[in-house]
């Protein structure tokens, strides 16, 4: 897997802890705050760590963060920060600019700007933050003893339209697989909505479509290998 580069701005409590889990998993990241002091904390654990006032355009082109494979802006105690800053990344084209959040009217004003990956810390643990950066295709998972975790991950392109037979996650990947999560498009007061329904416990005959999330019981890293061989 090709090394990833993530900018994180703001590097309180839960911005370090996600720039530390990002830095653990081999990834390049640049950490940014307006406060001198989290930027010395941090510096020896990351790429780079800049005192840097975010809401200035200009200042973020200077560090290259149009290099960056994503963003998080994790300021939490001004908003007003957060906004500028995310609107500034916008504006430069980053690929994903992820944003924290801090109750309903926050989200709902995020929203109205256009940005749709919005972090709420107290439902959001920084390690799922970080799993999620580096393997885009995981959407959640429970991490377990012995690096073993239960994991939703999107299922890769190149099992859409096999079976399960077929696939053989078991002996070719080492992952069990406990259940399948597919996406219908339903009808409701006349209004045609998409729901998910979990299949229960799935069969060796059962076909995956590529909007299947699959949740699968196994290491991370039979997890990432599964992904890297399918993708």
């Amino acid at each position: 897997m090709s090394r990833n580069r993530f900018a994180v701005i703001g590097i309180g409590r839960y911005g370090t802890e996600i720039a530390r889990r990002l830095a653990s998993r081999g990834a390049e990241v640049y950490a940014f705050d307006s406060d001198t002091d989290r930027v010395e904390v941090i510096k020896d654990e990351v790429a780079l760590a800049v005192q840097l006032d975010t809401t200035d355009k200009k200042a973020l082109l200077a560090q290259k963060v149009t290099e960056m494979d994503a963003a998080v802006v994790a300021i939490g105690e001004n908003f007003e920060a957060t906004i500028l800053t995310a609107l500034n990344l916008m504006d430069l084209k980053l690929p994903r600019v992820i944003v924290r959040a801090s109750g309903d009217n926050q989200k709902r004003i995020l929203h109205s700007l256009g940005i749709d990956e919005i972090l709420a810390p107290e439902e959001e643990f920084a390690s799922l933050v970080a799993e999620q950066l580096i393997n885009p295709s995981i959407t959640a998972f429970l991490q377990l003893p012995d690096n073993y975790e239960v994991a939703e991950i999107k299922a890769p392109r190149g099992i859409s339209n096999r079976t399960l037979m077929d696939i053989d996650l078991v002996n070719r990947y080492n992952l069990t697989l406990i259940t399948i999560k597919r996406s219908y498009e339903e009808e409701v007061n006349g209004e045609p909505v998409k729901t998910e329904h979990i299949l229960g416990v799935p069969k060796a005959e059962t076909t995956i479509y590529d909007t299947d999330t699959l949740v699968v019981f196994g290491t991370l890293s039979n997890v990432k290998r599964f992904l890297e061989v399918n993708e």
